[in-house]
């Protein structure tokens, strides 16, 4: 009964959260690294919604991005999404949008 009970509590806090996780993130045998970490944030302004652009390139054209988290830390509104580039390319072009009248608050990591 206690398993049953974490597990919807997990699954509901998961479902409230309005992260990203794409590609691959995990480093099990050294293949992949993280090469950017970023967080942002800002304030809220009644009845504004909140905008932000965060662009990455990597400085080597032969690598690429394998995986991106874009961690929601405030389980807030805001409607993170990965415009140009991500997985596969060299460069990615991130957007957070917040919900009109709240603020940011995410951490960006990209793996390559």
């Amino acid at each position: 009964m206690f398993l049953r009970i974490f597990f919807l509590c997990a699954l509901l806090t998961i479902v409230a959260s309005k992260s990203v996780i794409v590609g691959q993130v995990n480093d099990y045998n050294g293949f992949v690294r993280k090469v950017f970490e970023k967080t942002v944030s800002s304030a809220a302004v009644p009845l504004i919604k909140r905008e932000q652009e965060i662009y990455f390139e990597y400085p080597v054209a032969d690598q690429k991005i394998k995986g991106i988290i874009i961690r929601d830390l405030d389980n807030g509104l805001a409607e993170p999404s990965i415009n140009r580039g991500g997985i596969g390319f060299s460069f990615a072009n991130i957007k957070l949008k917040s919900e009109r009248g709240s603020g940011l608050n995410y951490q960006i990591e990209i793996f390559a």
